[in-house]
C-alpha cells in the first residue's frame, strides 16, 4: 500500500484544451484509492488545495403528469 507518490499536471499542448493530473501506478493501485478507471469526478478549488471527491449525480424532480379536471 502505498498511498503517497509524486504526481504531475501535465498540459496535453494545442491538441487538447485540457490539464491532466497523473497519478503515479503505486497511488492508483492502493486498495484505499477510491475511484475506478474512467469514473466522473468532481474536481473543486479549497484555499491552496484541489480537491477531487466522486461524483454525486443530483436527482432531478420529476415532472408529475399534468391532470386536467373534467
Amino acid at each position: 500500500m502505498a498511498g503517497t507518490g509524486k504526481g504531475k499536471i501535465v498540459d496535453r499542448g494545442k491538441k487538447y484544451s485540457k490539464i491532466f493530473i497523473y497519478i503515479p501506478q503505486k497511488v492508483a493501485l492502493d486498495t484505499r484509492f477510491p475511484f475506478k478507471k474512467g469514473e466522473d469526478v468532481t474536481v473543486r478549488i479549497e484555499g491552496e488545495k484541489l480537491i477531487i471527491e466522486k461524483w454525486k449525480k443530483v436527482k432531478s424532480r420529476e415532472e408529475k403528469p399534468n391532470r386536467a379536471s373534467s
